[in-house]
């Protein structure tokens, strides 16, 4: 199994350009947001409490903090922390009476729309046509930014 640097490096090599690269700060958290969003939406017949329902992104977002773990001990409490940040989000979306799974999929295909036209500046193919893993790889690479920026190691 390749190591969480080795990831890293890998999908750094297509994104190197500025404009991509923020493209990127804005649209990767997008997509993920909106992605945890539209499993959010499905809900399954087990009350986790009274208010909150079991929905497939809780099973989802245990596995994606698993998939985490397994590649670093440390940039998972980060990827940890953001997923239940989108899944915050979008219990607050559902609760102010907006349908969830319509504001997440105009995020989710926007989002791609300017993730593509980041690579057509890049001039590089997005990594995951390589592998479907750094679709992963993505949201923890802009965290590995973060750590760095805190001194933590990851």
């Amino acid at each position: 199994m390749k190591s969480i640097q080795t990831w890293l490096d890998e999908y750094g090599v297509s994104h190197q350009n500025p404009t991509n690269k923020l493209i990127h700060w804005i649209c990767v958290p997008l997509i993920f947001f909106s992605i945890t969003g539209l499993f959010y939406s499905v809900k399954l017949p087990v009350q986790l409490t009274d208010e909150f329902p079991l929905n497939l992104a809780v099973i989802m977002l245990l596995g994606v903090t698993v998939y985490y773990f397994s590649l670093s001990r440390t940039l998972w409490i980060g990827m940890f922390v953001f997923s239940a940040v989108c899944a915050a989000a979008c219990y607050a979306i559902e609760s102010a009476g907006l349908p969830l799974w319509l504001v997440c999929v105009v995020i989710f295909v926007l989002a791609w729309i300017v993730q593509f036209y980041g690579h057509k500046v890049e001039g590089a193919k997005p990594s995951f046509l390589k592998d479907l893993q750094f679709l992963m790889i993505g949201p923890a690479w802009l965290m590995s930014f973060i750590y760095k920026k805190l001194g933590v190691a990851y």
